[in-house]
C-alpha cells in the first residue's frame, strides 16, 4: 500500500513539474510575443537582411588624344527567383521550352533540355536565387532580358542580375606596365598611383539571406547609388607609343636581348609621350612585365660622361677645345686597366673629340687630373645637378639613384675615374633622360609627368602643371658647349649612323658592361643605350633607349639602341614636329599636261586611260591598287602596296578608296575637306590598331 502511494507521489510530482515547465514556456512565449516582439523582430531582420556594397564604376584612363587606355567593362551574374509569386505554373509550363532553347542558343554551354531540367527543378525546390550564368557581357544581358518569362521583369518573371566591373585595356599591351593595375594588397602604375580618384565611392543595396547562404537583393527603395570614379587624362600619345614598342620589339628580337625600354619625353613640359618596357619570357615572346624605365637602377656607362664633362666645364678646368692625351686608348689606374672601345688609334685629341668618340681614357684622365685631390668637389657638383635624388614620380617603384661619396667604405683610388665614365653610379633610364632633357631645355630640369588632368563627368577637377626640379643645372654657356658636342656625336662621332638628312639629332651613346654575380669578369653581359634630343636646333623631344643583355656579337649603343631611337624620332618628326599644315603636296600630284590620275584600283585606272586614248605602261600587272606617274607623254602604272595590319598610304586617293582601305584595316577615319587625299595623320607602314583614329585631309 505504502509502495503504491510512493509511486503516485512521484507521478504527481513529475506531472506537476511538467505542468510548471509548460506554463513557463507559455509564459515566455507570451512575453516574447507581446512584450519583446519588436526587439526580437528587429534582431531577426538584422540577421537575415544586410546592406551590401555596390561596386562603383572605376574611372577611365585616356591617352592624350582621348583614346581609351583602360576602362571598366561591365559584366553580369544572372540569377532567377523561381519562387516569384506572380509567375503562375501555367505560364511557366507554357514558356519554359522556349526560354530553355533561347538560353542554350545564346550561351552554347548546355543543351536546351539541360536548361529545362535545371529550371524546372529550381521551380519545384522553390529556389529564390538560381544561378543562370556568370560573366555575361552587356550585349548578352540585353538579349536575356528579352527572353520568354524573363521579359516580364524582376518582379513578375524573377530575373535577377548583378553588375561587376572588369578592367579592360583596349590597346592590350601598349604601355601596359605604366597603366598598371590595382589589386588588393598590390598595385602598380597609374592604376595604383591614382587608385583613390579612379575608384569612386561604392553604393549600398539591401540584401536578404536565403537558403544555401546566398544573398538576394530586396527592393530598390533603400538602395544608395554608387558614385563613379574620376577619369585620368595621361600624357601618352598612343601613336608614338605604338611606334616605340614596335621599334623596341624588332631590335630585341634581332639581338635576342633579355629586356629593353624606350622613353620619349617632351622637352619643355616633361610630358611622357611614350614609355615601352619589354622582357623576354620563357615562351620566347616579349611582354610588359616590369617597368625597367622607372624601376631599374643600373650603371649607365658612357651616357654619364655628359655629367662628368659638365663638372669639368663648370669648374673652369677645361674647355672643349683643350687637348688630352688618351695614350692610344689604354690607361692604368693602380692595378686596374681602362680601355677605349678602339685602341691604338688616337693619342692627343681635343676634349670635344674625346666626347664624340666616347673615349673612356680621355674623360677619366681629365676627371682624375683635376678632382683626384678633392673628389668631394665633383661629387658635390653632381649632387647639385640632382643626380643623387629620385624624380618623385607619381607612380610607385622608382629606383633609388646613387652617387658614391669619398666617405664611403667602398671608395678607392679607382672610384673617381670609373665613376666619371658611368660605373659605380646608379641611375634609372628615366633619371638619365631627365638629366639630358635639362640640357635640351637650356639647363632647366623638369619633372617627368604622365598625367595631365583628372576629369569627372567631362569637367576638369584637377590639372597637373609642369614642375621644375632644378632651375639651373649649369650655366647657359656650358649648356651651349655640350649641346655642340652632342650634335658632334651624331654628325661625326660614335652615332654617325643615326644622322638624318632632314633634321639634326644630338645625343650620346652608351655601352656598359654589366656585373654578373658581383663581378664584371665572370660572365660578360652588356647594356647598350642611346639618349638624346631632336631636332637639335630647336629641341622638342628627348628620348632614351636601353637594351639589356643582347646575346648577339653586336652590343654597342649606336648599333643596338641607336636604330630604335632613330625609328622613333623619324616617325615622330614626320607626324609631330612637321605639322600637317607644313606637309608639302606629294610631287606625284603636281600639275602636268597629261590629266592627273588619282591612286585607285588598277582596272578602273587603265580603263579611264584607254578611253582617253592616253598611252600607258603597266609596271606591275598583278597590282590591285595602282598609282600613276608621268614619263613624257606616257603614264606609268605601278602598284600601290597594301599590307594587312599596316596603315596604307592613301595620299593621292579619292575619299571613297581611302575610306575603304583604311576602314578595312580597322581604323576610324576622320576626313577634312573634299577631293583628293593630300595628307594623312598616321605614317604609312605603322601597325594598324583596331579603333585608332586617323585624320586625312583632302583638297
Amino acid at each position: 500500500m505504502n509502495h503504491d502511494k510512493q509511486i503516485k507521489k512521484r507521478v504527481y510530482l513529475a506531472y506537476g513539474l511538467m505542468c510548471l515547465f509548460a506554463f513557463a514556456i507559455v509564459g515566455r512565449v507570451a512575453q516574447i510575443q507581446f512584450l519583446e516582439g519588436e526587439k526580437w523582430k528587429a534582431k531577426a531582420e538584422t540577421q537575415t537582411t544586410r546592406f551590401r556594397e555596390i561596386e562603383a564604376a572605376r574611372g577611365n584612363i585616356f591617352a592624350s588624344d582621348g583614346s581609351l587606355l583602360a576602362t571598366s567593362k561591365p559584366i553580369y551574374e544572372i540569377r532567377w527567383d523561381a519562387n516569384i509569386p506572380s509567375l503562375s505554373d501555367e505560364y511557366f509550363d507554357e514558356h519554359i521550352d522556349q526560354l530553355s532553347a533561347q538560353l542554350a542558343k545564346l550561351f552554347q554551354d548546355k543543351s536546351a533540355s539541360t536548361y529545362k531540367r535545371e529550371l524546372t527543378q529550381a521551380r519545384l525546390n522553390g529556389s529564390q536565387y538560381h544561378l543562370i550564368k556568370r560573366n555575361v557581357d552587356h550585349t548578352d544581358l540585353k538579349k536575356v532580358r528579352e527572353f520568354e518569362i524573363f521579359n516580364l521583369g524582376r518582379y513578375k518573371g524573377g530575373l535577377i542580375y548583378h553588375q561587376k566591373n572588369k578592367r579592360a585595356m583596349p590597346f592590350k599591351q601598349l604601355a601596359a606596365r605604366t597603366i598598371g593595375y590595382d589589386r588588393p594588397g598590390f598595385s602598380v602604375g597609374l592604376e595604383g598611383a591614382y587608385s583613390e580618384e579612379l575608384a569612386g565611392v561604392g553604393g549600398k543595396r539591401l540584401m536578404q539571406k536565403i537558403a544555401g547562404g546566398n544573398w538576394k537583393p530586396l527592393n530598390d527603395v533603400n538602395e544608395i547609388e554608387p558614385e563613379d570614379g574620376s577619369d585620368l587624362i595621361t600624357t601618352i600619345d598612343i601613336n608614338i607609343q605604338d611606334v616605340a614598342e614596335h621599334a623596341l620589339l624588332m631590335q630585341l628580337e634581332k639581338h635576342k636581348a633579355h629586356h629593353g625600354c624606350a622613353i620619349l619625353m617632351e622637352v619643355k613640359t616633361g610630358e611622357i609621350k611614350a614609355i615601352a618596357n619589354l622582357t623576354l619570357q620563357e615562351s620566347g615572346n616579349y611582354d610588359e612585365t616590369y617597368n625597367y624605365a622607372i624601376g631599374s637602377t643600373t650603371e649607365p656607362g658612357s651616357t654619364f660622361k655628359l655629367a662628368s664633362l659638365i663638372c669639368l666645364l663648370e669648374d673652369g678646368y677645361v674647355d672643349i677645345t683643350d687637348s688630352v692625351d688618351i695614350e692610344g686608348g689604354i690607361k692604368k689606374y693602380y692595378n686596374a686597366t681602362m680601355k677605349d672601345s678602339k685602341t691604338g688609334v688616337y693619342d692627343k685629341i681635343t676634349v670635344a673629340k674625346a666626347f664624340e668618340i666616347s673615349s673612356n681614357v680621355g674623360i677619366s684622365k681629365l676627371v682624375n687630373q683635376y678632382y683626384r685631390e678633392k673628389p668631394e668637389k665633383m661629387v658635390d657638383r653632381l649632387r647639385e645637378m640632382g643626380l643623387d635624388k629620385p624624380l618623385g614620380l607619381e607612380i610607385k617603384g622608382e629606383g633609388q639613384p646613387s652617387i658614391p661619396s669619398p666617405k664611403d667604405p667602398s671608395w678607392s683610388g679607382i672610384s673617381l675615374p670609373w665613376m666619371s665614365i658611368g660605373y659605380e653610379v646608379l641611375q634609372t633610364p628615366l633619371q638619365i633622360l631627365a638629366f639630358y632633357n635639362a640640357v635640351a631645355n637650356d639647363g632647366v630640369m623638369v619633372k617627368p609627368k604622365m598625367v595631365n588632368a583628372i576629369k569627372k563627368h567631362g569637367k576638369i577637377e584637377r590639372e597637373f602643371p609642369t614642375t621644375v626640379l632644378n632651375d639651373r643645372i649649369c650655366s647657359i654657356e656650358t649648356v651651349r658647349k655640350v649641346k655642340t658636342l652632342m650634335e658632334g656625336v651624331v654628325e661625326h662621332g660614335t652615332a654617325s649612323n643615326l644622322k638624318h638628312a632632314n633634321y639634326k639629332i644630338a645625343g650620346k651613346t652608351g655601352t656598359a658592361q654589366i656585373a654578373k654575380g658581383g663581378s664584371y669578369h665572370r660572365e660578360k653581359s652588356y647594356q647598350a643605350s642611346f639618349v638624346g634630343y631632336f631636332p637639335a636646333d630647336k629641341p622638342r623631344y628627348t628620348c632614351i633607349v636601353v637594351v639589356d643583355s643582347p646575346t648577339s656579337s653586336v652590343y654597342y649603343g649606336n648599333l643596338v639602341a641607336g636604330p630604335i631611337f632613330k625609328e622613333i624620332s623619324d616617325k615622330v618628326y614626320s607626324t609631330q614636329v612637321k605639322m600637317l599644315e607644313e606637309v608639302q603636296t606629294d610631287p606625284a600630284l603636281a600639275d602636268h599636261l597629261i590629266p592627273f590620275s588619282k591612286v585607285t584600283d588598277k582596272s578602273g585606272l587603265t580603263t579611264a586611260l584607254n578611253e582617253l586614248e592616253i598611252e600607258s605602261e603597266i609596271k606591275d600587272p598583278d597590282a590591285q591598287w595602282a598609282e600613276a606617274s608621268h614619263s613624257g607623254d606616257t603614264v606609268q602604272i605601278r602598284a600601290r602596296e597594301v599590307i594587312e595590319n599596316l596603315v596604307p598610304r592613301v595620299v593621292g586617293m579619292g575619299a571613297m578608296d581611302a575610306l575603304f582601305l583604311l576602314e578595312n584595316q580597322g581604323l576610324k577615319v576622320k576626313m577634312i575637306g573634299s577631293g583628293v587625299v593630300r595628307q594623312q595623320s598616321i605614317i604609312p607602314g605603322t601597325r594598324a590598331l583596331e579603333g585608332r583614329e586617323i585624320v586625312i585631309r583632302l583638297s
